[in-house]
């Protein structure tokens, strides 16, 4: 949102007052959409961004944007097939590779999220987020010295990135490390991240 606006219902206005003078820019429908998106109002940002893409049919961030729309809904179908079509009209965007592993992984596919974040990571290798589910898909393979090495790397370059703390926990539990794993699950709370209350239980169990 531009900062001259203190109101974001302000900001909705002047921009359907902007669409209604030029009713072919994609970036006032993209931007709408963003603001409806801000007042959770998911019905009318998704008209706002499907406008968008009328205009700008190559408009990767929009795909993007319905993509989340649709995780919203419980939709992952919907999410995956926007975030493929993002991948589509962008080479090299690396935000649709992680949320299309994002639902592989949701759906227990993680050869298939592998295969998608590695993508993501080969033209963004800071992405935090991307690596952060690398490791839960070695985690959900048993791979687990390599989701304990892709956690501790993330780690090491941001020491406040809190799910790679729970990764990382997860992880070690399952080594049968659960000391390094509380440690581990102490700091992701520390930090915000919810644990799940069934770990947290294991935890406490084997740690006496």
């Amino acid at each position: 949102m531009k900062e001259r606006y203190d109101d974001i219902d302000e900001y909705i206005a002047d921009l359907k007052a902007e669409i209604a003078v030029n009713e072919k820019c994609a970036n006032h429908y993209y931007n709408l959409g963003l603001a409806l998106l801000s007042k959770r109002d998911f019905v009318a940002a998704e008209e706002a961004f499907l406008a968008a893409l009328r205009n700008s049919p190559h408009l990767a961030e929009a795909y993007v944007q319905l993509g989340g729309i649709c995780l919203e809904r419980g939709d992952l179908e919907g999410c995956l097939r926007y975030n493929e079509e993002a991948a589509n009209s962008r080479a090299k965007f690396p935000i649709p590779q992680s949320n299309i592993a994002f639902v592989h992984l949701q759906r227990g596919e993680p050869d298939k999220a592998i295969e998608a974040l590695s993508k993501a990571l080969k033209w963004d290798p800071d992405f935090l987020q991307a690596k952060n589910a690398l490791a839960t898909a070695h985690f959900m393979k048993r791979e687990l010295d390599t989701a304990e090495q892709l956690c501790r790397e993330i780690l090491a370059r941001e020491p406040g990135f809190a799910p790679a703390w729970n990764n990382l926990a997860l992880t070690l539990f399952e080594q049968g490390r659960a000391a390094e794993a509380g440690e581990a699950a102490d700091k992701a709370l520390e930090l915000g991240f919810e644990v799940p209350a069934g770990f947290l239980e294991e935890l406490a169990a084997a740690r006496g």
